[in-house]
């Protein structure tokens, strides 16, 4: 039975910025000013400029393959390579679970800086609370969807509004260093992240060929102009020295624009952190479970509660490895590890797209601009920015990547040697 075409342009774009406007900018500008000073607004742009190029090779190949789980169906029909495939699932998923950790990780420091609460029992409670909830049965709605964007996205216009009056105080070219630009963007890259999932929608969406890759622009688009008024908004309010030591940013910037209002705003954070930590554990278990389903991972992770009706092995094992990241302790560190994993799957996704243009030319749905012969420029450098950006990841993070990349290999040739996952 399909799926119902129900979804247009303005829900799949609505759809689009409540994925992207989630937590990574009420967790990780702190840290990101830090490194960058005055000039964080460039960050965003630097890392806007990466999605984007990569946004355009999953709006053309979205146009051509609108089909749920579009990664694998990208990398499938690129390189028809299991291997590059359970790869390319495997980082999903990864970062799925390290991404739900660094959130859990900014709504500790919300709470901490609230009431005091420890940082990471907060963050353990959370993923612990919000699994219980994943396995008991989560139905969630549009309408919930667009309330809780509305709540983040008026949170960060709140703070526009109470910093407007310090508008032009500061240097916004101010810099520690020009590498501090882009050791930012790699940690700022982690708040674009959520534009890729629109693709997931394809098959709900009406004329997903047009729809689809204008709704993955659009909503790069808004929540780009967004986060450059933030973080001009924050390093105008406080300076980066402070910002990048503090534990709640925003909240920090709300109470010395306007006092008073810090804890207001700490409340709409925790609600923020908390939702789209939620929404990962979700998609993640889920994610897991589809591919038990599909026979890359053993069966027991499709196994379904008999009265819950959830994959409730899949949720507990996701919510049990987001928990045990949370020993890092450090989200800059957190952070970092989960955009190497997505760093990854959009390279694989800008080389799917110079492989199927290379293979098959030119298509009639939405196509990138900019081509040399059959190969598409912005690809090419998209996919070169991907490679660029992982030399400025820190050597903690570095090799915490490099082990879950190998334990990747191992899990593969491990399953393939128990002939699970063959096709």
């Amino acid at each position: 039975m399909p799926l119902k075409r129900r979804i247009g342009l303005l829900e799949a774009t609505i759809y689009g910025v409540g994925l992207i406007l989630g937590a990574g900018i009420y967790a990780l500008i702190g840290k990101a000013a830090g490194e960058a000073g005055n000039a964080l607004w460039l960050s965003f742009v630097l890392a806007a400029v990466i999605s984007s190029l990569t946004g355009l090779s999953y709006a053309e190949l979205s146009s051509r393959f609108p089909r749920a789980a579009a990664e694998f169906v990208f990398a499938s029909r690129a390189f028809s390579s299991r291997f590059v495939s359970f790869m390319v699932g495997y980082l999903t998923v990864a970062t799925g679970i390290v991404s739900a950790a660094t959130v859990a990780l900014g709504f500790g420091e919300y709470l901490y800086a609230a009431s005091g609460f420890p940082i990471l029992l907060g963050a353990g409670l959370l993923i612990l609370a919000l699994s219980f909830l994943n396995f008991y049965g989560i139905k969630e709605s549009s309408y919930m969807n667009i309330v809780f964007t509305a709540v983040e996205f008026f949170g960060l216009v709140f703070i526009i509004a109470v910093s407007s009056s310090f508008l032009g105080s500061v240097d916004y070219f101010e810099v520690p260093s020009l590498e501090g630009i882009f050791s930012a963007a790699v940690l700022i890259f982690f708040a674009y992240l959520g534009f890729e999932e629109i693709a997931n929608i394809a098959e709900e969406t009406k004329r997903p060929r047009r729809v689809i890759p204008l709704a993955i622009l659009g909503s790069i688009a808004i929540t780009t102009v967004l986060y450059v008024l933030v973080a001009v908004s924050a390093v105008s309010v406080v300076p980066w020295q402070e910002l990048g030591r503090v534990e709640a940013p925003l909240a920090e910037v709300s109470e010395r624009a306007l006092p008073g209002s810090s804890g207001i705003f700490s409340v709409v954070a925790l609600f923020a952190t908390a939702n789209t930590v939620l929404i990962l554990l979700i998609v993640t278990s889920r994610m897991l479970y589809g591919m038990s389903r599909g026979g890359s991972l053993p069966r027991i992770f499709s196994k379904v509660h008999d009265s819950r009706g959830t994959p409730h092995i899949a949720v507990w094992t996701v919510g049990l490895l987001s928990a045990l990241f949370l020993s890092v302790g450090d989200i800059k560190t957190v952070a970092e590890v989960t955009n190497f994993g997505v760093f990854l799957i959009f390279l694989a996704v800008n080389l799917s797209l110079i492989s199927v243009r290379l293979k098959s030319g030119f298509h009639r749905g939405f196509t990138v601009p900019l081509n040399v012969g059959r190969i598409p420029v912005p690809a090419v450098i998209g996919a070169a920015f991907c490679v660029y950006m992982l030399a400025f990841f820190s050597s903690q993070a570095m090799v915490l990547n490099i082990g879950l990349l190998i334990f990747g290999v191992l899990l593969y040739a491990a399953l393939r040697g128990l002939s699970v996952g063959k096709a």
